[in-house]
């Protein structure tokens, strides 16, 4: 399909029954603080809290009078799935959404409520997508892809067109979240046709980075597993139509990490008050990305760059792990580990040497006849300060290891100090991530061997459709090949954490 057919798709694309034209915002703080003016395209008022209803409405009015009557189908466990249920309560026609059985109530209750019939099947997207497509051939309905699809492509496109007509001035870079590239894909091919000269920019998160591995192999790339937490964005491999576009259309793109995404969330709730969904905020953490790592000095400052904003359908027990990781996004929390002589008057001068710095964490357990180990939490300014925090220390004798970094001390080892067991021999560490639904610990427990004595278990939810366990497990030496099968038929995302610098300070 040539590029000006998607032109001519973007224009005349049918959105405008179910979506308002989202406004164009300046965020003045971001602006200050990046040296260049932040322009956020505020998809997130959206009746859905989404801009998936365009591409949904845009497909389904389009449908065949027959077609419709017999209705649709499709697979999401998210704001695609609330799309394609307000296109069908408009068009009146019956809609079924697939929904992994991990999807927390309240976006099933969404869907329902608009009159979709929402049927619960499978742990992941991928087992929901097949019982889709086997239901759509059984009952004859019609499947509305959530991405590779020309006339969803175009509807999401018309993003781009509301840019260009709202900022009639020089745009320097627009910045588009990436999950399977439906969105990047349509912004792109109308932008790219009519003002060719402004960069288009994906962002990605670093452990869901499919698009950004697809570019650079000029294939589709499967990923063999993907990070949850911006679960808007988690798809294993792009789309066929998707990936040919964003090959020509596509400039860069730019990896963040779920500490980067937590604060691009606080960023914009200070901005405007609202709470976006960390795929929501994706974009915005991107600018923050690319202008820290290219746009230093006088050339990169003074542009004008646009982030969407594209959902804020999140639960409100996940605040609670934004917020915490916030600060570490911004770099404005270091978090070290400090072992510290075990003798008089040692812990006072590691006080001392902290001076009055803001303590925002503090674990302290004696280790053994030599040395204490201490996690600590410092308020800082950036890394910059982190840095010089631990060469003071490590000048007044005390061995110092950065952890801002460590997923494993993050999320679990903070919790854990001074946990460690002289009985758990043979013990390996790793990281799990558990689907948030009854039975998994019993599937988990039942698939291993009963030889293998569970040493060490530390649960945390967040809000997701997921929670992050930590499991030391004894696993005889001679079991390995067992104990590796076991973790393939388990079909959970998971890490080797066994020589993990926090584990083997604090609890190993």
């Amino acid at each position: 399909m040539k590029r000006t057919d998607y032109l001519e798709r973007i224009l005349k694309a049918r959105v405008y029954d179910v979506a308002i034209e989202s406004p164009l915002e300046l965020a003045p703080a971001l602006s200050r603080r990046l040296g260049n003016r932040l322009l956020l395209k505020r998809e997130d008022l959206q009746s859905v809290f989404s801009f998936k209803l365009r591409g949904a409405y845009n497909k389904m009015s389009r449908l065949a009078p027959a077609q419709l009557a017999r209705g649709v189908i499709t697979a999401s466990a998210g704001n695609h799935a609330q799309g394609v249920a307000l296109a069908a309560q408009k068009l009146g026609c019956r809609a079924v959404i697939v929904m992994p059985v991990t999807t927390p109530r309240i976006k099933v209750d969404a869907v329902v409520a608009r009159g979709a019939e929402a049927v619960l099947r499978g742990d992941s997207y991928a087992e929901a997508y097949r019982h889709a497509m086997r239901m759509k051939r059984r009952l004859g309905l019609s499947f509305v892809h959530p991405y590779d699809d020309p006339e969803v492509i175009a509807g999401q496109g018309t993003i781009g067109m509301e840019i260009l007509r709202q900022h009639a001035r020089p745009i320097h870079a627009v910045f588009v979240p990436v999950g399977g590239g439906g969105l990047i894909a349509g912004i792109a091919a109308y932008i790219k046709r009519v003002r060719p000269a402004v960069r288009i920019i994906g962002v990605e998160p670093a452990d869901a980075d499919a698009m950004a591995r697809s570019l650079k192999a000029g294939r589709r790339v499967v990923l063999e597993r993907v990070g949850l937490f911006a679960d808007g964005v988690a798809v294993k491999q792009v789309g066929k139509e998707t990936l040919r576009l964003a090959r020509g259309l596509v400039d860069e793109m730019v990896l963040v990490d779920t500490d980067e995404i937590c604060a691009a969330i606080k960023d914009v709730f200070e901005e405007t008050r609202v709470v976006l969904e960390p795929a929501g905020a994706l974009a915005i953490a991107g600018v923050k990305a690319w202008v820290e790592k290219r746009g230093k000095g006088r050339k990169m400052r003074g542009k004008t760059l646009v982030a969407i904003a594209s959902g804020a359908n999140t639960n409100f027990d996940r605040l609670r792990f934004v917020a915490e990781q916030a600060e570490l996004g911004e770099h404005r929390e270091a978090v070290l580990a400090v072992t510290i002589p075990e003798r008089r008057g040692s812990f006072r001068r590691f006080c001392e040497t902290l001076k009055r710095r803001n303590i925002t964490e503090f674990n302290y357990r004696m280790s053994g006849p030599d040395a204490a180990h201490i996690f600590v939490g410092v308020g800082v300014h950036g890394r910059e300060e982190t840095a010089r925090i631990v060469r003071r220390l490590e000048r007044a004798g005390c061995r110092t290891l950065d952890l801002s970094d460590n997923e494993v001390a993050k999320s679990h080892v903070r919790h854990m100090v001074g946990g460690r067991s002289a009985l758990a021999k043979h013990e390996l560490l790793y990281r799990f991530e558990f689907p948030e639904r009854q039975g998994a610990l019993m599937k988990f427990l039942k698939s291993m061997n009963p030889s293998w004595n569970i040493s060490l278990f530390h649960y945390r939810n967040h809000g997701a459709d997921y929670g992050r366990v930590l499991v030391g497990i004894q696993v005889p030496r001679l079991e390995m090949s067992q104990f590796r099968r076991f973790l393939v038929r388990l079909g959970y995302p998971y890490a080797d954490e066994t020589r993990n610098p926090a584990y083997r300070l604090f609890l190993g």
